[in-house]
């Protein structure tokens, strides 16, 4: 099991294929896991691994572990969130990014994802882990979905407005993952496309979608080198 430590930290990560790198974010909340992919509608571990090289864990500090430097990624649920924030961070870094089912903010439920987290990952945590209190989730958890709590959590729509990276939208309809906000996100970044919808309440629609998702990353992925390391991607 390979795994990528950082002080007292160590995380646990897979890949699989070989080609350009291809960073997936499981969905699941804050409670996601490498193993919940098996229960998304389609797992992109089995999908693009004939084409990608396919890794899933943390985000910015594995590929710096691993040596990649451009890469591209799918995510799933909290994945679209965490997609926008490595846009953010490291947009230099992310050649195109698919948020599918994103989660976000519900005008209606405003307080949603807050609260399910402090009933359920919080103190499921607090368990585990004797060092970290409610007090310290209910500060992470404000930080995360309040302070930026009316659209994607975690960049601004003058943000979205401005991000030149390719993006394909599979939206999603439930509680947590709001339509209106994915499509938001559609209209506002410039080089934004949307899937089709809905994508994955028939089995039938799943292959498809997954087929948008394959045509759009071979579109989008550079014809230079398959693997571009990280010191290269720095000069």
């Amino acid at each position: 099991m390979p795994l990528y430590e950082k002080g007292d930290v160590r995380i646990h990560y897979e890949e699989v294929g070989s080609g350009f790198p291809l960073l997936v974010i499981p969905g699941g909340g804050l409670n996601s896991t490498v193993a919940g992919l098996a229960t998304h509608p389609f797992n992109p571990m089995d999908e693009f691994k004939g084409e990608y090289r396919v890794i899933t864990a943390d985000h910015i500090g594995l590929m710096d572990h691993l040596g990649i430097g451009q890469f591209m990624v799918l995510g799933f649920c909290i994945g679209g969130p965490f997609i926008w924030n490595l846009l953010k961070r490291a947009g230099d870094r992310v050649v195109a990014a698919v948020p599918a089912q994103p989660s976000g903010f519900r005008p209606e439920l405003p307080d949603l994802s807050y609260q399910n987290n402090m009933k359920g990952w919080g103190p499921e945590l607090c368990e585990r882990r004797p060092d970290i209190t409610m007090a310290m989730v209910d500060a992470f958890l404000t930080k995360m979905y309040r302070a930026n709590g009316d659209f994607v959590y975690t960049v601004s729509r003058d943000f979205v407005r401005n991000c030149q990276t390719p993006i394909l939208v599979l939206p999603d309809d439930v509680p947590a993952h709001p339509y209106a906000v994915a499509m938001e996100c559609v209209h506002l970044a410039p080089n934004a496309q949307v899937s089709l919808y809905p994508w994955k309440d028939t089995p039938d629609k799943i292959p498809l979608a997954v087929r948008h998702i394959r045509t759009f990353l071979r579109a989008h992925r550079p014809v230079i080198a398959a693997h571009q390391p990280l010191a290269a991607a720095a000069q």
